[in-house]
């Protein structure tokens, strides 16, 4: 299985969870830095810190507690930036994204059984 179908351009509406990936791809893209490629060269792009805890108040300030809080922004990007290099790469990016989603879908399964349970 190959991303993207070989360059192609999606003709019709993408799926839900094609449109989610797409969100997520385009969210990094929008506070990534400018320099560089994607991942068609070797200089690949990332958030800075800056540009991170930009991210964080903007787009994750209702799932994250602390968005404003800067000491708990940075010791989030050490956690993240598993190579040190100062930015939040596409992987490591990921990696947030995955730790959101798991507790999230925990609770969405949790509600979805009292619903159950109630009924």
């Amino acid at each position: 299985m190959h991303g993207a179908k070989g360059g192609e351009v999606m003709t019709s509406d993408p799926s839900e969870l094609e449109w989610a990936i797409q969100t997520l791809v385009k969210n990094y893209d929008k506070y990534s830095s400018r320099g560089g490629c994607c991942c068609c060269c070797k200089k690949q792009r990332g958030i800075s810190k800056g540009g991170f805890r930009k991210m964080l108040t903007h787009e994750l300030n209702h799932m994250l507690t602390d968005t404003k809080n800067k000491q708990a922004a940075n010791k989030l990007i050490c956690d993240l930036d598993e190579n040190h290099d100062g930015q939040i790469s596409f992987d490591e990016y990921w990696i947030l994204i995955g730790g959101i989603a798991s507790p999230i879908s925990c609770l969405i399964r949790q509600q979805e059984e009292n619903v159950k349970f109630t009924k």
